[in-house]
């Protein structure tokens, strides 16, 4: 008999992998000068938060599909303006870099995601420096270091351009923390695109009146409504199945898909577009930063497991392990007033798709949502 619950799950899991290599393909054929050529990422991301501001207040407002939270000025002002800011920033320097490097290297270069989270975390005070941590950083560190030396086609500015927009997401994700969780504000993936995605454009605009108005007042900049209306509805509709595969599934299963996903996309990405050549180093690089990576999600779900069976004797424990992934597939699901159960982001949770371009810490596993109820790590 076939297992219907099951079936679903590795359905959107599929769903998921496909959407998230899709939208990166995209968003590197339309910047890229040799394909679309329209090689404005400011414009391209103002145009991707627009599309959700839009989107989140029909949903919202119109629909009533959620809820919005209780938002004064002052929770406004103070957490999702610094948010927001740091969210468009990596968001920018993410989409600038696919002008300059290759999207195999940039899939190996996000590897570092959990090294620049760690660093800004000890930074902020909501970690503290461990050294099995600590050795897993430096582990992701030289395997990223080895790749980049093999790559054939390095480039410094869009190595920097990428490592900066690792490092802002990194902030906005503890910002995230620090900050939301303190004022005890929940926000689900459509009211994050309600409240975030217009602050968000307003802080791109003014990058973009400065150094991409200039450029398309005199060049020839193809427009093409259909592309980037695709485009959006791409990026838009793997926000959501991130968040239907955050409510069937548990940590380490999308862990694993994250790490499946990025494999399928650098073989992928060698196909689509033949420039971006793989060597061997890369690949051995990659393989040791993703050992520091898999040894570090270890380490967080071993935390997780003890924070939350500190009490238990041995059968319980068993038992309770045995149901962990179940457990988590009834969190972040919608109850009947429309409203959803979750956390704004975790810091710890070092995975979260930053490909994804509309919704902020949607891709918030039970890791990081149990994290922020139990301790700031």
């Amino acid at each position: 008999m076939i297992n219907k619950p099951l079936v679903l799950t590795y359905l959107y899991l599929f769903i998921y992998i496909l959407l998230s290599s899709g939208v990166i393909l995209y968003n590197k054929w339309v910047l890229s000068p040799k394909y679309f050529n329209f090689p404005l990422p400011i414009s391209l991301t103002m145009i991707h938060m627009g599309f959700s501001g839009v989107v989140a207040f029909f949903l919202v407002r119109v629909f009533k599909v959620v809820s919005p939270v209780k938002m004064t000025f002052e929770i406004y002002a103070t957490c999702v303006i610094p948010i927001s800011a740091f969210f468009a920033s990596s968001l920018w320097f993410g989409n600038t870099a696919y002008l300059h490097i290759s999207v195999a290297f940039i899939q190996m270069l996000k590897a570092l995601m959990p090294v620049a989270t760690f660093i800004m975390a000890i930074m902020c005070g909501t970690d503290k420096p461990r050294c099995d941590v600590f050795w897993n950083m430096v582990l992701v560190s030289v395997g990223v270091v080895i790749s980049s030396y093999g790559e054939i086609h390095f480039n410094v500015v869009g190595t920097v351009y990428q490592v900066t927009g690792i490092f802002a997401e990194a902030l906005r994700l503890v910002l995230t923390q620090v900050l939301l969780q303190k004022k005890g504000l929940t926000l689900n993936p459509i009211t994050s695109l309600y409240y975030i995605a217009p602050c968000s454009f307003v802080f791109l605009f003014v990058p973009w009146f400065l150094l991409e108005k200039p450029a398309m007042e005199v060049s020839q900049i193809q427009f093409n409504f259909w592309i980037f209306l695709t485009n959006a509805l791409c990026a838009l509709a793997l926000n959501f199945s991130i968040f239907l595969v955050i409510g069937r599934t548990g940590a380490v299963t999308i862990r694993v898909a994250g790490v499946l996903k990025d494999w399928i996309l650098i073989a992928l990405s060698t196909v689509i577009f033949p420039e971006s050549t793989i060597t061997g180093l890369n690949i051995i690089g990659y393989a040791i930063a993703l050992c520091g990576v898999v040894m570090y999600n270890y380490i967080k779900v071993k935390d997780v497991r003890a924070s939350q069976l500190p009490a238990d004797n041995l059968s319980e424990r068993m038992a309770k392990e045995w149901k962990f992934e179940k457990k988590s597939s009834d969190i972040f699901m919608p109850n009947n007033s429309g409203d959803s159960v979750g956390g704004a982001g975790s810091a710890s949770d070092s995975n979260v798709d930053e490909e994804a371009p509309l919704i902020p810490s949607a891709r918030l596993s039970y890791i990081g949502r149990t994290q922020l109820g139990n301790h700031a790590a």
